[in-house]
């Protein structure tokens, strides 16, 4: 039977998480199947070549192309460090020689005779894919990466800012409607994952960068202070690369916003629990999301799998995303089969939602987004 797409967003204490980690070229995976690996942990690793610099030595020898190899003191594939002679010039009878050295360590890349250029190459930059999660290794991609499995809880936000940090989980506001103050940032939420209330603002995230939060967790944030910590706009690339010193992850949306009861109550379960934290968010084709992961390892039998996207049920909670009731969270109450006639005169598909003060709205059902959990 047809029915009306409805976004969600996962929030739930048990669920199956699957992470690929993937190195940017082929390289060397260092872990097999099976093996239980903590987020620390390095699975696969390679290097990328280094930056190429041109040297015009012929030029700088004043000779003509076809002579510089027999000017060169080193031949290609040959190590070098910096300010290291490459290559000299004859001199008149011996004397007034003329020296070329090199701007960078690395190698020499290629002498052309042709166009009398040196091309060197900086040492290659390594690069490590850590496994980011505490979990199993689910299969081995030779020489590409890895794919890692683990129960865990899952909470994914509206938006986020920054990459991946790990650190536990901390409480520091009684309610999920409480604003956050710089002063609540302390020294004792120094590496810990901070779980505030409604809103963000740009001196909390001050205090969070001095006393060294990996990352902050609230309901709302405004864009004058996004703006403010980033320097620029964010428009409709993917974040998630930005180095600020923290991570920052939205769960509601933008303004002050009271982060959702069910989201609340589940992080303070998991408070001390160590947590997987990625700010990074696109809007655009292949959705990401920022979200927070805390592996669980025990009662497995009560394991929740990935929720059937089959649509909206009775009983769903929901978040409405359209005017007038933006931000709103209830649960669904009704689904009219019949397409029924809306405020811009137009006919769709809608449903009935109990809002948490016990009001309810009838709305299109492409106003809303579903919780899952």
């Amino acid at each position: 039977m047809a029915h009306a797409y409805t976004p969600g967003l996962k929030v739930t204490a048990r669920a199956v998480v699957r992470k690929e980690r993937r190195l940017p070229l082929p390289g060397e995976t260092l872990v097999e199947k099976g093996q239980h690996v903590k987020g620390d942990d390095i699975v696969a690793r390679t290097e990328l070549p280094g930056n190429v610099a041109t040297l015009n030595v012929g030029g700088l020898l004043g000779v003509p192309p076809e002579d510089l190899p027999g000017m060169m003191l080193k031949k290609e594939g040959d190590p070098v460090e910096k300010n290291e002679i490459i290559a000299r010039s004859r001199g008149l009878f011996g004397l007034f020689k003329t020296d070329v050295r090199v701007p960078v360590k690395g190698s020499i890349e290629s002498i052309s005779s042709v166009t009398g250029q040196v091309i060197l190459r900086e040492p290659p930059q390594p690069v490590q894919v850590d496994a980011y999660i505490e979990a199993e290794v689910a299969e081995v991609i030779p020489k590409e990466g890895v794919i890692v499995e683990t129960d865990a809880s899952l909470v994914q936000g509206i938006f986020g800012v920054g990459g991946e940090v790990r650190g536990r989980l901390k409480m520091i506001v009684d309610s999920p409607d409480a604003v956050l103050s710089g002063e609540e940032i302390t020294e004792e939420c120094r590496g810990k994952v901070v779980i505030g209330g409604s809103l963000i603002r740009h001196e909390v995230i001050e205090a969070g960068i001095a006393h060294g939060v990996k990352a902050i967790v609230a309901g709302g944030v405004e864009d004058a202070t996004l703006r403010e910590f980033l320097g620029y706009d964010i428009g409709v690339a993917i974040t998630g690369s930005e180095k600020k010193g923290v991570t920052l992850v939205i769960t509601e949306g933008f303004g002050e916003m009271c982060m959702a009861r069910k989201t609340f109550d589940l992080l303070k379960t998991l408070e001390g629990r160590m947590a997987s934290v990625n700010g990074a968010t696109q809007i655009r084709a292949g959705v990401i999301r920022p979200e927070i992961i805390v592996p669980q390892t025990d009662n497995r039998d009560e394991i929740k799998q990935n929720v059937d996207e089959s649509g909206l049920e009775l009983g769903m909670a929901v978040r409405i995303i359209r005017e007038p009731k933006f931000g709103a969270i209830g649960k669904v109450t009704s689904l009219p089969v019949e397409l029924q006639k809306i405020e811009s005169e137009a006919r769709a598909r809608v449903l009935e939602v109990e809002l948490e003060n016990g009001e309810r709205v009838v709305l299109p059902r492409a106003n809303v987004e579903i919780i899952e959990g």
